[in-house]
């Protein structure tokens, strides 16, 4: 067991007109989670320490936040990737670009409204068949890595794009629009691809990769961006050719 120091920025809304910093001494197991650290600290040391957490298991991306300068979740970090001795101090911040609420806990609201911008969910009007919609395991592993998306916050967050421009509808919104434009079950691609090709939208993403850099489930999220853009100019021309013709 060493002795770590948990540099925390604070904001109590009903006394603080701006946020301050303030330092912990946890005792811990460099195999210990910095979750671990936070929930120590709000059990032992000052109760008033507000932080989210929820599944403790990187499922819910509730505890995600900046450590070290860097968005992640606090339940998947280590006490000994963060600190590499006793006396190295451990900061964390909440997530950049969202309204602070107070301490490390942000308003996911703008984020949300983000997200079903891009209609969430699987639309087809066709008759059902008698049992489910059936996918190959080939069309399946088309979306694979949109689907383990948690939601977190962390790439939308630490994107430059979003931070110059709050309309804009960030990584983890369009990530959600390519799970359901690629899905081969749905049949609301051009409805997706015109809300996300707004001038708030896909051409906003300049492939800065920060959304990678920090994704918890290591997900290729510009990748799945660029294949977006790719569909979206295919389908440009091709209603261009087809008024041509006309």
């Amino acid at each position: 067991m060493n002795n770590y120091t948990f540099r925390i920025k604070r904001f109590d809304p009903e006394n603080d007109t701006v946020p301050r910093w303030e330092e912990f001494h946890v005792e811990m197991a460099p195999t210990e989670r910095v979750l671990d650290g936070l929930i120590k600290i709000k059990d032992s040391v000052d109760g008033s320490l507000t932080f989210r957490r929820s599944c403790a298991h990187g499922v819910c991306g509730s505890c995600a936040m900046k450590i070290n300068g860097k968005n992640g979740l606090a339940c998947q970090t280590l006490i000994k990737d963060v600190s590499f001795s006793p006396d190295t101090v451990i900061t964390l911040e909440p997530l950049p670009a969202l309204p602070l609420i107070k301490d490390l806990v942000v308003d996911m609201a703008p984020f949300f409204e983000k997200n079903d911008k891009v209609l969430p969910y699987l639309i087809n009007n066709e008759p059902p068949p008698e049992r489910e919609r059936l996918q190959s395991p080939e069309d399946q592993h088309t979306i694979l890595q949109s689907i383990t998306c948690i939601m977190c916050g962390c790439c939308t967050s630490s994107c430059p794009s979003y931070w110059a421009d709050k309309e804009y509808l960030g990584p983890s919104a369009l990530l959600k629009a390519y799970r359901f434009i690629f899905d081969t079950r749905d049949r609301s691609t051009e409805a997706r691809l015109e809300r996300v090709a707004q001038v708030h939208g896909l051409w906003r993403c300049h492939s800065i990769y920060n959304c990678v850099e920090v994704c918890p489930k290591e997900i290729d999220i510009t990748g799945h961006i660029a294949k977006l853009k790719s569909l979206s100019v295919k389908k440009a021309l091709s209603g261009r050719k087809s008024l041509k013709k006309k």
